[in-house]
C-alpha cells in the first residue's frame, strides 16, 4: 500500500468544517481508494448527515487533481455518495452551509 499523502489544503478545509460545527474523521490512511474525510454535520433542519469527501488541491493544475486509479474504482463501487472538493467553499457547499 502507498503511504498516505495529505493535500496541502486539507488542514484548512478540516478547520473550516469544524468551525461550522462539523465533526471530521480522517480516512486518508485507510488507503485502497477510500476518500480522505468522513464528515458529520447537523443542518439547520436538525437532521444529522454523513459526508465522504475526497480532497484535491485546487491550486494544482487539473491534470494533478485527477482521481487515482484506486480512487476511481472505490468511487464507482461505493453505493453511497462521495464528493470531490478542491477548496473550503466546495466542502461547505457539500454539507449545506454555503
Amino acid at each position: 500500500m502507498k503511504a498516505a499523502r495529505v493535500d496541502t489544503n486539507q488542514p484548512a478545509i478540516v478547520g473550516a468544517l469544524r468551525a461550522y460545527g462539523a465533526t471530521v474523521q480522517h480516512l486518508h490512511k485507510v488507503g485502497d481508494g477510500c476518500p480522505d474525510l468522513l464528515v458529520g454535520y447537523m443542518g439547520k433542519d436538525g437532521i444529522r448527515r454523513n459526508f465522504l469527501l475526497e480532497v484535491k488541491d485546487g491550486g494544482k493544475p487539473p491534470s494533478k487533481r485527477n482521481l487515482t486509479p484506486q480512487q476511481k474504482v472505490w468511487h464507482a463501487s461505493w453505493r453511497g455518495t462521495v464528493d470531490v472538493v478542491k477548496n473550503i467553499e466546495d466542502a461547505l457547499k457539500v454539507i449545506g452551509v454555503k
